[in-house]
Parts: structure tokens; sequence; C-alpha cells
């Protein structure tokens, strides 16, 4: 694939500087974090079987799944800690389906980022993030469905449960259903452990995405435009519950 030329560096510097704030690099802090590990790319070492989360984040999960079982909710995870190949894979393999049925580049990525995020900027590469259900409901067909989480849904019950005691635990609702939030659809099955990923998600906007991105070289990424990157940080990745940044 022949690499894309459309961004020059002086264009990344400038979106770095405008629309991600830069963590001041004289600042003292407990927490930091390569940005392999940012970006799925590091071996990071993960807890529990089938949960696959840092230490922490295991921890808490453990600690509220013991809760709702006592309140009749099985939490079961979905999708956890994910590579950056990982996030490759589901990327290209949602933009050979869309183009093969005869959509343009640009829309079938647009489709793409309804639900999926761009290998290297998905919160799932960190270790904190979860995508969860009731496992004691036997459901048919895809399970991470808004409507099933709604009322007379599946799910009805376990997002009841979790509006009223995830916090408790420190994991947030990432992709709320606020009426002005743009990026990423509604995701009531997406919650993430705020104290890890809050100090990531700032390690993460500190650096020059921009640049990053250009660096990579997977399908439908040679039609990224600085317009689309700019709006994908701003939207997507920036534009998530207020409480996790």
């Amino acid at each position: 694939m022949q690499r894309r030329s459309f961004l020059e560096k002086s264009i990344f510097t400038g979106l770095a500087l405008t629309v991600l704030p830069n963590v001041a690099l004289s600042q003292k802090r407990d927490w930091e974090y390569s940005i392999l590990e940012l970006m799925g790319k590091a071996d990071i070492e993960l807890f529990g079987k089938g949960i696959n989360l840092r230490e922490a984040a295991h921890n808490a999960f453990l600690k509220m799944k013991k809760a709702a079982y006592s309140d009749g909710i099985d939490i079961k995870i979905v999708s956890s800690y994910r590579s950056f190949d990982r996030q490759a894979a589901i990327f290209e393999r949602k933009y050979i389906s869309y183009t093969d049925k005869g959509m343009e580049p640009l829309a079938a990525i647009d489709k793409i980022i309804e639900y999926s995020t761009i290998p290297g900027t998905s919160r799932h590469h960190w270790g904190t993030d979860i995508d969860i259900i009731d496992g004691y409901r036997k459901v048919d067909g895809d399970v991470l469905v808004p409507s099933k989480f709604e009322a007379g849904g599946p799910f009805e019950d376990f997002k009841k449960w979790m509006d009223e005691n995830s916090k408790k635990f420190d994991f947030y609702l990432v992709y709320t259903d606020e009426p002005k939030r743009k990026g990423f659809k509604y995701e009531p099955w997406h919650y993430s452990y705020a104290p890890l990923s809050i100090p990531m998600l700032t390690e993460f906007r500190g650096k020059n995405i921009p640049i990053l991105l250009k660096e990579e070289d997977f399908l439908g990424s040679e039609h990224f435009t600085t317009g689309f990157i700019r709006d994908y940080i701003r939207n997507n990745i920036l534009d998530i519950n207020p409480e996790l940044l």
C-alpha cells in the first residue's frame, strides 16, 4: 500500500497544539505510560482469566461483579483488552465488507467509526475498559445492541443496576446517550475504570496523534484527510462522558 502524503509536519504540529491540550513535559506526576502502551503495541500485564484488565481495574471489576451477583446480575465481559493488531483486524474486516458492497471508502470509514475505533486509538488498548452484559440472560444474535439495554430489553435490569452502582466501583459509562454528544454512538455496554483511564487519556491527548496515525499503514488509512483526523480526535476521542476527562 502506498504511504499517504497528505499531511505535512507543520500541519501535524498545528493540530497537536490547537486540538490536543498538551501535558507539560516538566509537570511531575505519579503515572506515565509509553506511547506503545497507549496504542496497544506493548505487552502489558493483564489479570484474570477471561477478564484481561490491569490489576487495579481487575480487582475493582471482581468487587463489582460480586456485588451484582447478590442482586441477581451476572456481569459478563464480552470484550476487554484489545491489542493494536486485533483492532486493525476488526477495522480492516469491516472496511473490506463495506467497500465490497459498493460503499465508497470515505463512507465506509464513517460507517466503521460509528462504533469501532481507528487502530491505535482504542480505549480497549489500555486494559481499563470493558464491554459487558448480564450473563444470566439468553439473547439471540448480537448482544451489543442499544435496544437490548432499554425498557423491555433483556438487559434492562442490568443497565439499571449499572446506572445505580457502577460508580461505586469507579466504572463509568464512556459513550453516553447525551443528545449533543458527537463521535461514537451510544454504547450502554462500554464502561471504563476511571482511576487508570483518566490519566491514560491525559497522557494520550498530549501525544501528537495525527503524526502517530500517519505512521500507520492499514486498509483504508490512505483515505484519511487532515479534516477527518481533526474531527475524529475532537469527536471520537474527546467527546465522551465528561466524568472521564
